[in-house]
C-alpha cells in the first residue's frame, strides 16, 4: 500500500484506548524534548529554529507558535491531498501544548548560564526524549506529523525521493528560521545528525514499528 493509502487508513481507523495512550505519551515525550532542547540554548531542530524565529517576531509564546506553524504546513499537505490520521491532528496540540506548559514552570528554567557540558547533556537527553516519543507515536499507527504530511506532499507533486524531500525541506526550513534570528547553534547540528539513529534505536528498543504490518510492503 502506498504511503497515502496508509495516511488515508490511519485516518478511518477506529483507534484502541492502547493506541491512544501510547499516541499521547509520545506527543508529550516528544514536546519535552524540544523543550530540553530550548532551556540548554545551544540551539535546536530546523524546524524549531523556524518556530523560534517567527516567535521571536510575532512575540507568541514558542509553543503556540509552533501550533499556527503545523497548521499551516497541516494545510498545505491537505491542499496537495495527503489526507491527516487522528495522531496528526492531535500532534498539532499536543506538541506545542506540552512545550508552553514546560516553559511556564519553573523547571530547570534556562540553563545558559550553566557549563557548556552539562548543557550538552540536556541537549543530547532531549534528543533522546523526541527519538523516544517519535517512536511512540508513530508506533500507535494513527497518522504521523504534519511535517511529514507535507514532505509526502513535496515527493509527490515534483517526483523527488522521500528522502530528497525531506532533506531540501529541512534546509528551506532552517535557511528560513536563521534568517529569522532563531535559536541555532552546535544543537543543531546534533538533532540534524543525531535524530534519524536516534529514531531508529528508538524503535528498537520499545519495540515499535514504524507501518503496521497489515500495509508493509511485500519483499
Amino acid at each position: 500500500m502506498s504511503v497515502l493509502g496508509a495516511r488515508a487508513g490511519a485516518l478511518g481507523r477506529v483507534p484502541t484506548s492502547r493506541a491512544l495512550g501510547k499516541l499521547n505519551v509520545g506527543l508529550v515525550l516528544f514536546g519535552t524534548g524540544l523543550w530540553l532542547g530550548l532551556v540548554a540554548e545551544l540551539g535546536v531542530g530546523p524546524w524549531d529554529v523556524l518556530t523560534g524565529g517567527v516567535s521571536e517576531h510575532l512575540g507568541t509564546p514558542f509553543g503556540r507558535t509552533a501550533i499556527g506553524i503545523s497548521v499551516v504546513v497541516l494545510l498545505v499537505g491537505l491542499l496537495a491531498g495527503v489526507r491527516p490520521g487522528l495522531g496528526t491532528l492531535l500532534n498539532v496540540i499536543v506538541v506545542g501544548a506540552t512545550i508552553d506548559v514546560l516553559l511556564a514552570t519553573p523547571l530547570l528554567g534556562s540553563l545558559g548560564d550553566q557549563a557548556v557540558p552539562v548543557r550538552l547533556v540536556v541537549t543530547v537527553l532531549g534528543i533522546a526524549c523526541v527519538a523516544a516519543g517519535s517512536a511512540l507515536y508513530l508506533g500507535a499507527h494513527l497518522g504521523p506529523g504534519p511535517r511529514d504530511g507535507l514532505m509526502v506532499a513535496i515527493h509527490l507533486r515534483t517526483g523527488w525521493r522521500v528522502g530528497t524531500s525531506r532533506a531540501v525541506l529541512e534546509c528551506a526550513v532552517l535557511v528560513a528560521g536563521v534568517l529569522l534570528g532563531g535559536p541555532v547553534g552546535v544543537g543543531t547540528l546534533l538533532f540534524a545528525f543525531g535524530i534519524g539513529p536516534a529514531v531508529q534505536v528508538a524503535f528498537r528498543l520499545l519495540r515499535q514499528t514504524p507501518v503496521p504490518p497489515s500495509i508493509e510492503a511485500p519483499p
